[in-house]
């Protein structure tokens, strides 16, 4: 327990004094540094966290939650209680052709009944019609500038798949009329990613019905691993691939960066935590006198180690909170802070095309800021140990006889 003589030495000790100009230089220098870290770290964490978050969200809103692929017969329906909507579908590779321009494109395709269930059509950044008819293609907002395009025009397109002639295989090619474009979100997936009619598909590439493929979607995609061994429970015998799995080494890739980050930015706090001992340090030679005179009322030494370990945790702990809100504050307005630097200098910060989001995200995970404040905390508790324990060895009969 701390007594009140303990608090009210160490409240003293704390206190802004003239003649302890230099000390307060280092104890103010301390301060800032270890808020300025622990304000930084929440910051980036949540910027990481929310840009995780909405590539997530963008990824799953654009494709499947889980893919089922036979190898060698037709998918048998099967149902489980957990498991949500399932469509059927196909994709290839082709080349897109308007006047002058060319572009390979990944088509999906689905029916039509099918595409109008899909997220993707059912956005607000979708345009056009739903209806997916036979030699009719939804498109990307991306492909359409690309190839300067939009509802209503006529597009060719050419499949790998060769059409026997007198004169050889010649490339089969198709005409497809634009009635939508889509927007994902993900600039790389508009700008290479169109929709047909699942039979045109199929007569397009010279598919089999039997090679058609199961698309899941669940209500939480995010929980997807345990959806997948439901799947694979169900389809012993498939071929079962999730979105997670597609995009493995993406994530894989942001968890180290996060971690790496987490450790780079904790080496701010820890520089700045070792002012402490350097303000302590000094504190304990300005206070010598105080000190001995403490000792020689009967002060014990256990309650010297209290007041200036305790004045080295109230820095700490008073800069920790700070940095809390100046770094939570700063996360919730972060795209507006964007915003300004951007118009005020007029740099592009945060672009889309590398980034592929519109706008910086920001998500504040509580449990980032608790594992913050503890190793924040746990720091000014170790270098505070050092010079409060130097403070209580002094021999007051020394120190007086100096003074």
């Amino acid at each position: 327990m701390i007594s009140t003589l303990e608090k009210e030495i160490t409240f003293r000790f704390l206190k802004a004094r003239k003649k302890d100009g230099f000390l307060n230089v280092i104890s103010i220098f301390s301060f800032i540094g270890i808020s300025l870290g622990v304000a930084v770290l929440i910051i980036v964490m949540s910027v990481m966290n929310g840009f995780r978050s909405e590539l997530i969200d963008k990824i799953v809103g654009f494709n499947a939650h889980a893919v089922v692929k036979t190898y060698d017969k037709p998918i048998v329906a099967m149902s489980d209680k957990d498991l949500a909507k399932r469509v059927f579908s196909n994709d290839g590779e082709a080349v897109i052709f308007y006047e002058n321009s060319t572009k390979g494109v990944l088509l999906k395709g689905y029916l039509e009944n099918d595409f109008k269930e899909l997220e993707i059509s059912n956005n607000e950044n979708f345009f056009g019609s739903k209806n997916l008819n036979e030699n009719t293609i939804s498109i990307g907002r991306d492909l359409s500038n690309t190839l300067g395009l939009d509802i209503g025009d006529e597009v060719s397109i050419t499949s790998p798949s060769g059409v026997d002639t007198l004169i050889g295989s010649l490339p089969k090619q198709m005409s497809f009329l634009i009635i939508s474009i889509f927007e994902s979100g993900l600039s790389e997936y508009d700008e290479n990613i169109a929709y047909i009619n699942l039979k045109s598909l199929e007569e397009f590439f010279d598919k089999d019905i039997d090679e058609r493929f199961s698309e899941y979607y669940f209500e939480d995609p995010k929980n997807i691993e345990n959806y997948k061994e439901t799947l694979m429970r169900l389809y012993p015998d498939a071929f079962v691939y999730t979105w997670a799995d597609m995009n493995s080494s993406l994530f894989s890739a942001l968890k180290v960066e996060r971690n790496v980050m987490f450790i780079i930015l904790s080496l701010i706090i820890i520089v700045a935590a070792f002012n402490i001992i350097s303000g302590l340090t000094i504190l304990v030679k300005n206070k010598t006198r105080d000190i001995a005179i403490l000792k020689s009322i009967g002060v014990l030494n256990k309650s010297i180690i209290k007041i200036f370990f305790l004045v080295g945790v109230t820095i700490g702990t008073s800069a920790t909170i700070f940095g809390i809100f100046l770094g939570v504050t700063f996360s919730l307005y972060i795209e507006n802070f964007r915003q300004f630097l951007s118009s005020t200098f007029n740099i592009s910060l945060f672009p889309e095309e590398i980034y592929f989001l519109s706008k910086m995200p920001s998500e504040i995970n509580i449990n980032s800021i608790v594992i913050i404040t503890i190793c924040s905390i746990l720091i000014t508790i170790i270098v505070s140990i050092f010079p409060a324990f130097k403070a209580a060895k002094m021999d007051p009969i020394k120190s007086l006889k100096y003074e």
